[in-house]
């Protein structure tokens, strides 16, 4: 797997030497390429990758990585107003909170929604959610499924979203890869 930081500039291989200020240190998925990316005025970025075989209008397995500078909701904040959105799409929607916690001096919220039918897909859709408050930035990495995915699959998806962390070059308690 290739590191990628999502920093304040842009989404890019992380060379360690590149890396500085505050980035949200994520892994790209071997198997998977990057299906849209965008970035808007205020700087949110998103970016969502599939496997290489399917495309963002069509998939059954998305990581998804968002960026939002400056904004200061509290991952707390962000996981309940996600949880509201899921349930008006879905009234049948399920949520489970997974972890909570500091990671590297950063706020975090692990949970996890699922639809059992998305009227948009025509299928089930299950989705974790990493939200990360940083001092900068506020990140969310989520991984989804449109089919109940095996036990293996979600315990390697859980160690992908484990090691999805925030770090500063600025912050001695809070360091980059060297």
């Amino acid at each position: 797997m290739v590191a990628l930081a999502l920093g304040l500039s842009q989404l890019a291989a992380a060379d360690p030497a590149e890396i500085r200020d505050e980035v949200l240190l994520v892994t790209s998925p071997a198997g998977y390429k990057v299906g849209f990316h965008a970035q808007q005025r205020d700087r949110s970025r998103i970016t969502e990758m599939v496997p290489t075989a399917e495309t963002v209008e069509s998939w059954t397995e998305m990581v998804t990585v968002q960026t939002f500078p400056g904004l200061r909701a509290t991952a707390e904040q962000f996981e309940s107003h996600l949880i509201k959105d899921w349930r008006g799409a879905c009234p049948e929607a399920d949520y489970q909170r997974i972890a909570q916690g500091t990671e590297s001096g950063y706020p975090f919220v692990l949970w996890l929604l699922s639809c059992p039918l998305n009227k948009a897909s025509g299928k089930p859709e299950i989705t974790w959610f990493k939200a990360i408050r940083g001092n900068d930035s506020f990140y969310v990495v989520q991984k989804a499924f449109r089919f109940a995915p095996s036990k293996e699959q979600i315990s390697t998806w859980m160690g992908f979203l484990r090691d999805a962390k925030v770090c500063d070059t600025r912050l001695p308690d809070r360091p980059c890869p060297k």
